[in-house]
């Protein structure tokens, strides 16, 4: 049977899940929902997901939401390539990092994101120039494992990368915006201030299908 994706374009959660499709060369139908139109709260997407949130992956008769529990349940059920690691041990590693990056550093990248454009809830002018410190500190912390390797944890691409890389997306986007140019100074241009990062994002955008996971409404802006 085939796997169906419901998703949302600028969701980095849903990006992440199709990061790893494309990686594991899973065909899929795609379901692009609208935010605006509150689809992913359709009496369907609810009776999937109570919680109204996307991504969702049906896989036959199971469904399964949450982004990184997506990303397991692909590895456990796709598990060539693997992208939790070729060890316990690297597993234990891409686990552990993920884990630190929702614990210390998610809310705050996706407050400043929300801020920026107008999303609910706001951060005021001190938290949000807290939240870009935590960033900061996160993005170094990211740059020093880029400059041993071509990837966050081991030697090959893995889940760690694909939850990432799309909240690293959505931040240079929403910093990019004028409102946004003070803040913006502690983190942008990217590629000078953290060179090993940006060769990293250019590495994950050059891999085979990276263009079918790009959201559509970033095109051509």
């Amino acid at each position: 049977m085939a796997i169906d994706l419901y998703w949302a374009s600028g969701s980095a959660y849903s990006w992440r899940v199709m990061l790893a499709l494309e990686h594991k060369r899973l065909p899929y139908v795609s379901h692009e929902l609208q935010f605006s139109r509150q689809e992913q709260k359709s009496p369907q997407m609810m009776a999937m997901n109570p919680r109204g949130r996307v991504p969702v992956l049906k896989d036959g008769d199971y469904v399964v939401f949450e982004s990184v529990a997506v990303l397991h349940y692909l590895d456990r059920k796709y598990p060539a390539p693997p992208i939790f690691g070729r060890s316990p041990e690297e597993a234990a590693v891409i686990v552990r990092v993920i884990e630190e990056f929702q614990a210390y550093t998610e809310e705050h990248l996706m407050g400043i994101v929300r801020t920026l454009w107008g999303g609910e809830p706001k951060l005021g002018r001190e938290a949000l120039t807290d939240a870009m410190l935590v960033v900061a500190r996160e993005a170094r912390t990211i740059e020093m494992r880029l400059a041993k390797g071509d990837w966050i944890v081991g030697d090959h691409y893995s889940a760690i990368d694909m939850v990432i890389f799309p909240a690293i997306q959505l931040l240079r986007r929403a910093l990019g915006r004028p409102e946004a140019a003070d803040l913006a100074r502690r983190f942008l241009p990217l590629e000078v201030n953290y060179p090993a990062l940006g060769r990293w994002l250019a590495r994950i955008e050059a891999l085979p299908g990276y263009d079918r996971t790009f959201p559509p409404h970033w095109r051509g802006t």
